[in-house]
């Protein structure tokens, strides 16, 4: 077995759960560091535990002549519209909720003050992984603010 076919191994049990993932990633590191790729992604992709991340340098290793379109991450490109149209509607819902709770406030009084929300950027929901946001902005769904933060585009 060589180095590539032990590393598309690792990305099986990263994959698996948290008990292989944690065994799984010192290896990684240790393998990724020796192949030609860019120190930089694989020093994020190790520190962050991106599984994703770690698909894409493997398969970028297995087929080095298939060089993606520059400036494209390969995450984002495989990203369904399917998997974009039920984010955005997750996106809108927890917009939606995040301000009507805000507008909902009670004040020094018994009643709500009637004030508009001033809520225009959220942390998007956990479910859908962060290649869908990305895509989203790609697509000009969404519009990233900073931080974590994304805002509708209009």
């Amino acid at each position: 077995m060589n180095a590539i076919q032990k590393l598309r191994q690792l990305v099986g049990e990263v994959n698996k759960g948290p008990a292989s993932a944690m065994q799984a990633w010192p290896v990684v590191t240790r393998l990724l560091s020796r192949m030609p790729l860019d120190a930089a992604e694989v020093s994020r992709v190790c520190e962050a535990r991106d599984a994703v991340g770690l698909d894409v340098l493997v398969t970028r290793l297995e087929n080095p002549g298939a060089a993606a379109e520059p400036g494209v991450d390969p995450a984002v490109a495989a990203v369904t519209e399917e998997e974009m149209k039920s984010a955005l509607r997750a996106f809108n819902k927890r917009l939606k909720l995040g301000r009507l709770a805000d507008e909902s406030r009670l004040g020094g009084r018994y009643t709500s003050g009637g004030r508009e929300s001033k809520i225009d950027a959220i942390l998007p929901p956990d479910e859908f992984a962060e290649p869908v946001w990305k895509a989203l902005v790609a697509a000009g769904k969404l519009k990233y603010t900073g931080n974590g933060f994304y805002a509708p585009a209009d």
